[in-house]
């Protein structure tokens, strides 16, 4: 799937539960990860050389950042950065695993190549993940999923006041959100329930 609707999936799992924005952030950071290998892209590109090409996005898509090992680092790392550790930590490995079941169903490439998911590295290359169903990366489900998880965007920055926009600028958010409110109206209560 797209980063973007990766994004929105883990920003939205951030808000299932009662957490800072910065907790918000740190889950929403857990669930996009993965595609950190992706930016082998951004280097093929700027060391393009015609006779002996890079390569590293060919080679390390899907190796790099689709692993439990990243997985591990993630929940360690939101453990050591947040007030409800262990809330946080497990919200961020299971946002971590969603972001991999994702890929692994939605993430065909144009050519029809699967990129599989070696699940267990850096412990072992034993075990490669991948779904003879695999649609691919610009079919229709992948546009419902983002639809649907844009809607509950809006949802919940127009209810609870915040939207995905508080990872870059607390005044980009306040300014979506009061934009959001004037166009739909206040909600009955501008506060999380507990």
């Amino acid at each position: 799937m797209s980063p973007v609707t990766h994004l929105l999936i883990s920003w939205t799992a951030a808000n299932s539960f009662k957490l800072s924005r910065r907790e918000r952030i740190i889950v929403t950071v857990s669930g996009v990860i993965p595609d950190i290998d992706g930016l082998g892209l951004i280097v093929d590109f700027l060391f393009k050389n015609p006779d002996r090409p890079l390569q590293f996005w060919t080679k390390f898509h899907h190796v790099l950042g689709h692993n439990l090992g990243l997985g591990i680092l993630a929940a360690l790392i939101a453990f050591s950065l947040s007030q409800r550790r262990v809330t946080v930590a497990l919200l961020s490995f299971f946002i971590f695993h969603v972001h991999l079941f994702c890929d692994l169903i939605g993430a065909r490439g144009p050519e029809g190549y699967q990129w599989p998911i070696p699940y267990l590295l850096p412990f072992s290359d034993m075990w490669q993940l991948t779904w003879s169903g695999q649609w691919a990366l610009n079919a229709w489900p992948n546009f419902v999923i983002t639809g649907i998880t844009l809607f509950l965007v809006f949802i919940i920055a127009w209810r609870w006041g915040h939207s995905p926009l508080e990872i870059v600028s607390t005044r980009l958010d306040g300014g979506f959100v009061k934009a959001l409110r004037a166009r739909f109206g206040e909600p009955p209560t501008t506060s999380r329930p507990d």
